[in-house]
């Protein structure tokens, strides 16, 4: 499994906070990871994504430590998103920053503008049209 896929699989866990409690977040991991699908460039469902152990447990520390940090990122998200508050942020637009100011703030091995350009990824596939150009903006801002 690639980075990117393992990014996109941390990232629907994400989008799922936004729909369930903060306390039950590994179970959604779990049941994602066992129903993990990629989707195509048109939303066309591709097959499920065979995942090693290891890679099952580093998407769960991962979505873990991005929640570990969410009153951080969240304070980070609405520092450079003036005059947005995070309830006006698309849920798939904030678990997008989410996850890319978790990388960019905590994660050493991640090179920022890598951070940056997966997050502008993820909001192409997942997104609206000008999600990405706010996302990008934002992260930049963030970057600076």
């Amino acid at each position: 499994m690639t980075r990117r896929e393992i990014r996109e699989t941390v990232f629907k866990i994400l989008f799922s906070l936004e729909f369930n409690d903060i306390s039950e977040i590994r179970e959604e991991a779990e049941l994602e990871l066992e129903h993990a699908s990629l989707y195509d460039e048109d939303d066309n469902k591709m097959d499920a994504v065979a995942m090693t152990e290891e890679e099952k447990a580093y998407v769960i520390d991962r979505v873990e430590a991005v929640v570990a940090h969410i009153t951080e990122i969240d304070e980070t998200i609405s520092g450079i998103s003036q005059g947005w508050k995070l309830g006006r942020i698309g849920k798939a637009e904030l678990a997008i920053l989410r996850l890319a100011v978790y990388e960019i703030k905590f994660d050493e091995d991640i090179p920022v503008k890598v951070a940056i350009n997966e997050a502008v990824e993820l909001a192409k596939t997942y997104c609206d049209v000008e999600a990405k150009s706010f996302i990008n903006a934002l992260l930049a801002k963030l970057a600076d």
